[in-house]
């Protein structure tokens, strides 16, 4: 094997990209990881593989630097409505079952793409929503696709493929939700484009679930064709993560060539005709008695399969897990679980529970206005996370809401100067240093986000 760097440096580059973003570079693939590093050292002005190699082993990379090795080391190969047969599960058995559960109460669908790459699968999904769910508007519709690859990300939010993305479309797909190009490429249609949020997530690497960065909660997480590049570590770890972000009952799609009989051990396994899927299966107890086993990163055990969605308990069990649930934690403990879980309203009383015992704590308000906001709330999730700044004027993540905020309301000048005002109070903290209700992120890491995002906001046309 003709290489452009020694073994032993190989080895050490491919531990640290399996440490810092999972993925799985053993000997056998040393060759495509020198030629990944030939290319990319000649993009980033060094002399040779080498020297890049040791630069990045010898530095401690910012966000940005990880990116951009991201954007070298993934490749984007896939195409609208891949694996057909998991889409038309969706369309015929999952989604009309949600829809017909929570039809008239809870109108809430949350489907993660994690690894999302260029935006298809997440914008199939969008389009399926659109095509089988009936006044679509009036659902509180989450889909987040997440990547680590900024290029991906980038070329998923304008929404323009060519003609490989289009080889397995259902009839009348692209009549409907595509307009042609000069040069005969595609653009998805602005509404279709409006229902998707993307954003960068390291998945070996950031927190998740996470009431912060929206992955909590998830029905349906779409995690395909990502397992099969991590090591076997890091794939263990995302699929516990993916099964916390699940509420019971939710559904995880891996790959075919991704379903396992080890690796999924706390997942019901749900055989359908030619395709498996995996189901966070709830277990047959009062609500909120699981707070009492693991107050905040809700993860239940594996249960006896059960119908698709379970008649809730009866009022009898609730108030025994009522009063257990107020022996054994604080109102905030109980709200934020069952905010993680996405029981939103039973959520909101238990955050009120919490202002009323302690009306100068500002985190009680500001877990309010993030629940708030996720049921659309988002004149009073304002009006709240004001609040919390006024009782804490050094409360970064609540300066950070608000620019989130105000960057979903197209209020530039607003979200960037709340962003700024994060970025004055982090460059007194130590870069280690955890920020109070970030969900783990610390002060550095949050440093790297904000500035890519302005970055990249003053990049666009």
């Amino acid at each position: 094997m003709n290489l452009a760097m020694s073994p032993s440096l190989l080895e050490r580059l491919s531990q640290f990209i399996a440490v810092r973003m999972g993925l799985n570079f053993p000997e056998e693939r040393w060759k495509d990881l020198t030629a990944v590093f030939v290319s990319a050292a000649k993009e980033q002005g060094m002399r040779d593989a080498e020297e890049y190699a040791q630069w990045l082993l010898s530095a401690s990379p910012t966000r940005r630097e990880i990116e951009t090795l991201a954007s070298y080391l993934t490749v984007g190969e896939t195409y609208f409505f891949r694996e057909k047969r998991s889409f038309e599960i969706l369309e015929e058995e999952i989604i009309p079952q949600l829809v017909q559960a929570r039809r008239g109460r809870d109108m809430r669908l949350r489907i993660w793409s994690a690894g999302c790459c260029t935006g298809e699968e997440a914008y199939s999904i969008a389009m399926l929503l659109d095509k089988i769910v009936p006044n679509l508007s009036e659902w509180n519709l989450t889909i987040l696709a997440t990547d680590i690859n900024p290029k991906f990300l980038e070329s998923a939010s304008h929404g323009i493929y060519g003609e490989w993305s289009f080889r397995a479309i259902p009839p009348g797909i692209r009549e409907s939700y595509f307009l042609p190009l000069p040069g005969g490429k595609m653009q998805i249609t602005r509404r279709i484009r409006d229902m998707v949020s993307f954003s960068f997530l390291n998945l070996a690497e950031d927190s998740y679930p996470s009431l912060m960065n929206n992955t909590n909660a998830m029905d349906i997480v779409l995690c395909r064709n990502v397992l099969i590049y991590f090591t076997t570590e890091h794939a263990s770890r995302l699929v516990e993560n993916l099964y916390a972000a699940l509420v019971d009952n939710g559904w995880l799609l891996v790959a075919p060539s991704e379903t396992s009989r080890v690796l999924f051990p706390q997942f019901t396994v749900v055989n359908f005709p030619d395709a498996i899927f995996y189901r966070k299966s709830a277990v047959a107890l009062p609500r909120f008695s699981y707070v009492e086993r693991m107050p905040i990163a809700v993860k239940v055990s594996p249960a006896l399969p059960e119908p698709l969605f379970s008649p809730d308990v009866n009022q009898s069990e609730d108030q025994n897990s009522f009063d257990i649930v107020e022996m054994a934690n604080s109102p905030i403990v109980v709200a934020q679980s069952l905010a993680n879980r996405g029981e939103l309203t039973e959520a909101l009383d238990w955050c009120d529970r919490a202002i009323s015992t302690d009306v100068l704590n500002p985190t009680h308000r500001f877990l309010r206005a993030i629940v708030a906001q996720e049921l659309g709330r988002l004149d009073e999730a304002k009006r709240l996370f004001e609040q919390a700044l006024y009782l804490d004027q050094s409360f970064v993540m609540a300066y950070v809401a608000l620019g989130n905020l105000a960057k979903k309301l197209g209020q530039h000048a607003l979200w960037r100067r709340h962003f700024r005002s994060a970025l004055s109070l982090i460059e007194g903290l130590e870069p280690d240093a955890l920020l109070p209700e970030s969900g783990g992120l610390t002060a550095g890491r949050l440093r790297e986000v904000i500035q890519s995002t302005l970055r990249e906001e003053t990049r666009k046309p």
